[in-house]
């Protein structure tokens, strides 16, 4: 008897205790139960598709019973045979149409929409936040960033987590190359982190809000400067930001320049100005002095812009 068969053989048997029958209602907790045993044993003989389906109509029947912690833990084990299988899929590259992915995508939302019904939107964050994860790892960032930002928005109540979701959002927007769209999202950040995380009024943040702070700007000077948006169509306050790295700069100091440690202030002030008097030999040099003070996505950013600096500088040649 083949996998298959034997499958079906039991997952039937297990279903026809659920029928209605004369004068006897039928047993949906020991279903429920023998449907969570069959899953458990599916899946340590690694046959995640069929774990995914018997823990599905586990989390129905939790569902008769108006168990919802229950329910909502069976369809988590749904989404993770179901995901599971597409991860072996995708790393072994089989063609298919992605049914275990559309399947334990609306197992996930099943699973978030009843732990918002339980009040538990820090729950429904991790599994929103375990999706997008699941999503990226299969080169998904496109529809990773979704998922983000619905995480970011249960964590109103957890302002660094939320931050960190953005911060997702727009690591996933910089990946697609929607680099306007990531510098919304770094802006809206800020703000945040400066409204959230300040010890006073008008105070520079403390603590985890100010490295937050500081990455953030880094970012979006470099995200600036890889957009290079004219002085009419430049946003006003992008062009604060710029202003702040100017030499003769006469605005007072920023809470948010304050948030960079002095060298790396002066580095990027140093970019800004090579950047905007198209100086590549400098920017260059600059690049080599920054690596070790940027993130890996940075520094690619930071690679984005020499580039498109160096494009531009052979194309005024050839003209």
């Amino acid at each position: 008897m083949d996998r298959d068969t034997d499958f079906l053989g039991r997952y039937r048997s297990i279903s026809s205790k659920l029928k209605k029958r004369f004068l006897r209602k039928p047993n949906v907790a020991e279903a429920s139960d023998q449907f969570g045993s069959l899953a458990k044993t599916l899946e340590n003989q690694e046959c995640s598709s069929y774990a995914a389906i018997s823990s599905l109509a586990k989390a129905r029947c939790e569902h008769t019973l108006s168990n919802m912690p229950a329910e909502a833990q069976a369809l988590i084990d749904a989404t993770h045979h179901f995901m599971h299988a597409e991860e072996v899929d995708h790393a072994l590259k089989c063609p298919g149409f992605e049914e275990n992915l559309t399947a334990g995508i609306n197992c996930y939302n099943h699973a978030i929409r009843v732990y918002i019904e339980l009040k538990q939107p820090a729950l429904a964050a991790t599994l929103s936040i375990q999706l997008a994860d699941s999503l990226r790892k299969m080169e998904k960032p496109s529809e990773a960033m979704g998922h983000y930002q619905r995480a970011a928005d249960l964590q109103y109540q957890s302002p660094l987590d939320c931050l960190h979701s953005l911060g997702q959002v727009a690591s996933c927007k910089i990946e697609t190359g929607d680099y306007d769209g990531a510098l919304g999202v770094l802006t809206e950040m800020e703000y945040l982190a400066q409204e959230r995380g300040s010890s006073g009024q008008g105070g520079r943040p403390i603590g985890a809000f100010s490295d937050v702070l500081a990455n953030c700007q880094v970012s979006r000077v470099l995200l600036l400067m890889l957009l290079q948006p004219t002085p009419q169509r430049i946003r006003p306050e992008h062009a604060q930001t710029l202003e702040r790295y100017a030499w003769e700069s006469t605005e007072e100091v920023s809470p948010v320049v304050e948030c960079l440690s002095e060298e790396l202030f002066l580095l990027m002030q140093s970019v800004v100005m090579a950047c905007q008097s198209r100086d590549m030999e400098s920017l260059q040099a600059l690049q080599a002095d920054l690596w070790r003070h940027l993130t890996s996505e940075q520094n690619h950013l930071l690679h984005l812009v020499i580039n498109k600096l160096s494009h531009a500088d052979q194309e005024t040649t050839f003209e």
